[in-house]
């Protein structure tokens, strides 16, 4: 119930408002977000290469509402590549992008937003790097799943992300799970109809077990994006006995959650890869993370009461 409120919130202006307002705001999300210029973002980058751990860069913004605004994204983009490129970054960052921050809702959006995007994949290879596809709500899969068949024609290693809370994402699974296909699976962080996802957590977990079988048993590359212990252990199981080594998958998780955990990944040998927003536009990704986890919102909650 709390997380539905969350998620809800994530929309408001009007709360938007509010929490961006709020003194003690600023320090907790420094926990989540890597800073608001692109700079900063290096900084945190470089951080968590020199630990041995990988990263994937998420330039913050959403829900484009005009082709200037999506103009903007893309070109924020495309100055991160040249970072990662003049930083010698590329081996060990990539980038994710949503679909919605390059236009894909406005009027013939699947036309503005692969046109918008193609420069960016473009530059990361270029950087010697890739882009993944973020996932949104349901009502954006095919468009992003059309879009990454166009990118994958030129760009194969371009990845996609799928939410086992859908119904559908089993269906998805199978049909990327193919050789020199890249699969982040998650479980899905936006509220969704009972009409196209599962709405019981146990149900979403059971979901993500599923789809992670059919992703380590086909010749693609899984990409293991949660922060449970037990996906991470179960992961670990599924690949030995699909045959694969450490290197052959890898694991992922947020900024700022579980820190210890993703450098005990990375000591152990496996790849552990490190989900790194930043930007002005932080306000939506913040709140679903205090959707997705009650610990989150208890650490919000207890800096607004402990304030100076």
């Amino acid at each position: 119930m709390l997380g539905s409120v969350l998620l809800a919130a994530s929309r408001s202006d009007s709360i938007r408002r509010v929490v961006s307002a709020a003194p003690v705001t600023r320090p907790v999300v420094d926990r989540y977000i890597a800073g608001e210029r692109l700079d900063q973002a290096v900084a945190a980058i470089r951080s968590l290469t020199d630990q041995g751990l990988e990263v994937t860069v998420d330039h913050l913004g959403e829900d484009v509402t005009d082709r200037a605004e999506a103009l903007r994204a893309r070109d924020a983009y495309l100055a991160l590549a040249e970072a990662l490129a003049e930083g010698g970054l590329g081996e060990r960052a990539e980038m994710s992008v949503k679909l919605s921050a390059f236009g894909q809702a406005l009027p013939g959006g699947d036309d503005i937003a692969y046109a918008n995007v193609l420069p960016v994949v473009e530059a990361a290879a270029e950087a010697g790097t890739t882009v993944t596809l973020d996932m949104e709500d349901h009502t954006t899969v095919d468009s992003t799943l059309a879009i990454l068949a166009k990118l994958r024609e030129r760009f194969p290693a371009t990845g996609a992300v799928l939410q086992s809370c859908l119904y559908r994402t089993e269906d998805d699974c199978r049909a990327l799970a193919g050789e020199g296909s890249r699969v982040r699976l998650v479980k899905g962080a936006y509220k969704e109809p009972a009409s196209v996802a599962h709405q019981d957590k146990h149900e979403v977990d059971r979901a993500y077990v599923r789809c992670l079988r059919i992703l380590m048993s086909g010749k693609g590359y899984p990409m293991v994006a949660s922060h449970d212990p037990r996906m991470v252990a179960l992961a670990q199981e599924l690949a030995r006995r699909a045959g694969r080594k450490p290197g052959e998958y890898e694991f992922q998780m947020l900024y700022g959650i579980r820190g210890a955990e993703q450098r005990r990944l990375a000591a152990e040998g496996h790849r552990m890869r490190v989900y790194v927003p930043y930007g002005t536009d932080w306000y939506g990704y913040f709140m679903r993370r205090l959707a997705e986890r009650p610990a989150n919102l208890l650490f919000f909650l207890r800096s607004l009461t402990t304030r100076n």
